[in-house]
């Protein structure tokens, strides 16, 4: 008799484990997939506009690594904002390196003697940074920004043979 009640035991248990085992495959499972496919289309998203962001800002020149020179300026610049609604005064603290195409036949011309240049390549940063409001450099992606002081140095070269900037450290306040 104690044999059968044992093996009565173990059979509900097995039944209950079945049980709960079906409930989970028709209740967590679809769950867990809808929540799957909410996370995949949320990283796709993210993956479409870090490559668009990245086409924007090299300009999609597709510049090799051994092509790439890059020179940093070494001050850490203080930039201050343009004054928005609040009327308060804002600043930005910016490290900037910038990536220059070694084949492109402006560099011969411009690019060894950049560092003498440094102050006026600040200048250009500072203009580029210090005409944007506090709100507006929330609202924008670092990249935005980067290409907004991209165009303000290519303008004051007239060269396109440095194709990208890239802040290595960038703070609002």
């Amino acid at each position: 008799m104690r044999k059968n009640l044992l093996s009565v035991i173990i059979i509900a248990l097995l039944v209950v484990n079945i049980v709960m085992t079906a409930f989970m495959m028709f209740t967590v499972i679809p769950a867990n997939k809808k929540t799957m496919s909410l996370v995949g289309d949320v990283a796709a998203a993210m993956n479409l506009d870090l490559h668009d962001s990245a086409i924007s800002s090299a300009g999609a020149s597709g510049v090799s690594v051994e092509d790439t020179v890059t020179y940093d300026i070494e001050d850490q610049m203080t930039i201050f904002l343009r004054k928005g609604d609040d009327g308060k005064d804002h600043y930005a603290i910016v490290s900037v390196s910038l990536c220059m195409d070694s084949k492109h036949p402006d560099y011969k011309t411009y690019g060894s003697d950049i560092g003498t240049k440094e102050a006026m390549i600040k200048n250009e940063i500072n203009s580029a940074i210090g005409s944007l409001t506090y709100d507006e450099c929330l609202a924008m992606t670092t990249n935005e920004i980067q290409d907004v002081v991209l165009e303000k140095v290519k303008s004051m070269y007239g060269s396109d043979f440095i194709y990208k900037i890239v802040f290595r450290d960038i703070m609002f306040s």
